[in-house]
């Protein structure tokens, strides 16, 4: 068998099994004994499957984030490669109009042909490369009669290749609506504000010198980002080099896609889970291919097999569906940075509320900066009213959920004919369902966390948001047998039900993960808003992300402190991110648009800043709290979890642990190990948890104490949770 290559498939027997794996090296040195050394079966593939380029991007994120190069691979992969079915493509059958076929129709030849019979070779004259037979079949053709049609002769039959479309089936579409144009822009450019203009040759300057570049465009919401990503992408395209465009969720951001498709037609592919198998797998070959000059996708995206790279851009930078929250737990903005520096490219992440660390690296002068400080058009952004709801507990009591002010701006939006946002972070109708006689409440049997009410009348549900456990909601306590449960908190189907009590004429709707489990709800639902259909939206932070709605004129934010109470350091900086964002959604049309926020905590700088949509200010502010607390980015963290069947398990394995990485970095002054200790949430999923977390300027140092521990208790392994760079210690 010839030497693999990198990046080539292999059959090899792994145990009992035979599998499919990647060659992610060769001419390594055999291990000093070969006792146990198999001999691979089958060599899948001459050249390589994956670019060697990408293996190694893949080798890099596995050291950093401290997991098994097996875990990282299967990212690399698209469906259906892993037996050996690398061009595994859908095909259809496609009828053809015969010479005999068409003498038969002209009346040349005597034949007797039913009435579907000559329509279908009527049908098939006007075609001549031919017509597929699902496409007859929507026109009342029937298979059998094009059978029969080609058992005398005068119909042919092939079998031909087709690539799913998943433009059309996800729903991101171009905008022009034309197909198979792959020439420059098929949608007229907006002309470039002056601030745009400055971005975009400054930039592009960055691009042209041909080297790693990392640049944070700060540019606050409805400033045009988007429009100076396709003009810069025009440029690397034109130079002969690729770009690779990443979004958080390409569900929530469908204007992105279909913006880049109507700019570069059909060399545009997307890549997403949100895909069919078929789907990702085409649009994967045709990037391996080469065919495709610009890739649209979520975080996994980051490991799409394009060559020549020569822009990425990470927009949304701060968010946090970058972070991978399974093995291995990488954070597709950084590993984004490595590839572009890999490649030589320059890599812009955009945001109008940057993660700290990034905008920690502006300053710093590692990053170039560049700002975005005016909306298109001079458009003013939203005036924002902060309501202390302390008042309005004291006015009209504690079950209050909108308040005075939201209620008549909502009134006076749909009187106006225009649209509302209303957010509240928080799922479900209650948070929480309590005993009045014995105060007990219902929890989850598998994780430490109240149940959350779904649901009203005799239709409620209590469900985990962890591990989805669902049960009905009692008539009486579980506990004491008392019939007085109450529900405490709310969450959006609450808000939901109270706009539709305060509006009984409006249209409302609402989006979070639980309206749009069905597939194809989330594009219907955000396609109505667009058109007008609906009046008020109430949803989660999924209504905050990356939209564009010129009708919204309101933004209403219910209970918008609801994160700070979370045992988190990124708490604030959620929070800031949050407000900012939601309200960045109203007046992104012709009318101004305004933010009412909701809070019992109108004095936390968080909530106030994000109101005057100071940035800078709030960096200031945070920065001085991760100082005094050690936290990023003044330092790295390594947040790890450890998993038993009990609590005093976990928290012996963890101590050893704790022991272990402190002998290890013993008389190294900047290190912190914190721990063992219970997490917030101390059982998930049936089993309890012990946290230890480890603090250093070096990251490498404290990752490579922490590796040296656990390879001294290998009976670990499974129980163990390793979180480099967390963005939540809960």
């Amino acid at each position: 068998m010839a030497m693999p290559a990198i990046g080539a498939r292999v059959v090899v027997p792994l145990g009992p099994r035979v599998v499919t794996g990647i060659v992610i090296d060769v001419g390594a040195p055999a291990p000093a004994s070969n006792d146990g050394l198999k001999s691979i079966r089958q060599l899948l593939d001459e050249a390589p499957f994956v670019p060697p380029d990408v293996v190694a991007l893949a080798r890099w994120t596995a050291e950093y984030y401290a997991a098994g190069v097996g875990d990282t691979i299967p990212a690399l992969l698209p469906p259906m490669a892993r037996g050996g079915r690398a061009d595994a493509h859908k095909t259809t059958r496609v009828a053809a109009i015969t010479v005999e076929g068409l003498g038969v129709l002209e009346g040349e030849r005597e034949q007797r042909l039913t009435p579907k019979q000559r329509e279908a070779l009527a049908l098939l004259a006007g075609a001549p490369t031919g017509i597929a037979t699902p496409a007859l079949s929507t026109r009342g053709i029937a298979a059998d009669a094009i059978s029969r049609l080609a058992k005398h002769g005068y119909v042919s039959l092939r079998q031909e290749r087709v690539e799913r479309d998943p433009w059309i089936t996800s729903g991101v579409w171009c905008q022009s609506g034309v197909r198979g144009v792959s020439d420059t822009h098929l949608t007229p450019l907006r002309p470039l504000t002056g601030e745009q203009q400055a971005a975009l040759d400054r930039l592009r300057k960055l691009a042209e010198a041909g080297k790693f570049r990392v640049a944070l465009l700060h540019g606050v919401t409805g400033s045009g980002k988007t429009e100076v990503y396709i003009r810069l992408s025009t440029a690397i395209r034109d130079a002969g080099r690729r770009v690779l465009m990443l979004v958080p969720e390409i569900a929530l951001t469908p204007a992105t896609a279909a913006l880049f498709r109507a700019a570069f037609g059909d060399r545009v592919a997307i890549q997403h889970s949100g895909l069919s198998d078929g789907e990702r797998h085409d649009q994967w070959q045709r990037i391996r291919r080469g065919d495709i000059d610009v890739v649209v996708g979520t975080r996994s995206a980051v490991f799409a097999p394009l060559e020549r790279i020569g822009l990425i851009v990470v927009d949304e930078e701060h968010d946090a569906s970058y972070k991978q929250e399974e093995i291995p737990r990488y954070n597709g903005r950084d590993v984004a940075i490595v590839r572009g520096r890999r490649a030589g490219a320059l890599v812009v992440l955009g945001s109008a509320t940057p993660s700290m660390e990034s905008y920690h690296n502006a300053i710093a002068g590692k990053y170039d900066r560049v700002v975005l400080e005016r909306r298109v058009l001079d458009r003013p952004l939203a005036a924002v009213t902060v309501v202390d709801m302390r008042e309005e507990y004291a006015a009209d009591g504690p079950d209050v959920i909108l308040s005075r002010r939201l209620r008549e701006a909502i009134g006076e939006r749909i009187a106006l004919g225009e649209q509302s946002l209303v957010l509240l972070n928080r799922r479900g109708f209650a948070t929480s369902v309590f005993c009045r006689q014995c105060a007990a409440t219902i929890d989850c049997p598998n994780c430490s966390v109240s149940l959350v009410v779904h649901g009203e009348g005799h239709a409620r549900r209590a469900r985990c948001h962890y591990c989805d456990y669902t049960q009905r909601v009692p008539p009486a306590c579980p506990r004491c047998a008392g019939a007085y449960l109450e529900q405490a908190g709310f969450g959006t189907e609450r808000v939901e039900a109270e706009v539709n009590a305060l509006c009984p004429g409006a249209r409302v709707a609402r989006l979070d993960r639980d309206a749009i489990r069905r597939k194809g709800a989330l594009h219907a639902l955000l396609a109505r808003f667009r058109d007008g259909e609906i009046d008020v939206l109430v949803g989660t932070q999924m209504i905050a992300k990356g939209h564009d709605f010129p009708r919204v004129t309101l933004v209403g934010v219910v209970s918008a402190d609801v994160g700070l109470g979370l045992a988190d350091f990124r708490a604030s900086e959620r929070t800031f991110q949050l407000l900012t964002q939601v309200a960045g959604r109203a007046g992104r049309g012709e009318q101004p648009g305004e933010a009412i926020v909701q809070t019992i905590y109108p004095d936390h700088y968080s909530v106030r800043l994000a109101c005057a949509q100071d940035y800078p200010a709030f960096f200031d502010r945070e920065l001085r709290f991760r100082q005094a607390m050690r936290y990023p980015p003044v330092v790295s963290l390594i947040n790890t979890i450890v998993r038993a069947r009990t609590f005093a398990a976990a928290m012996s394995d963890a101590a050893d642990l704790v022991q272990r990485v402190r002998d290890r970095v013993r008389g190294t002054s900047d290190v912190r190990v914190l721990g063992p200790a219970p997490p917030p949430l101390g059982k998930l999923r049936g089993e309890y948890r012990a946290q230890l977390l480890i603090k250093g300027t070096s990251r490498k140092q404290i990752r490579e104490a922490l590796q040296a521990a656990l390879a001294a208790r290998p009976d670990l392994q499974r129980r163990v949770v390793v979180d480099v760079d967390p963005l939540g210690v809960l």
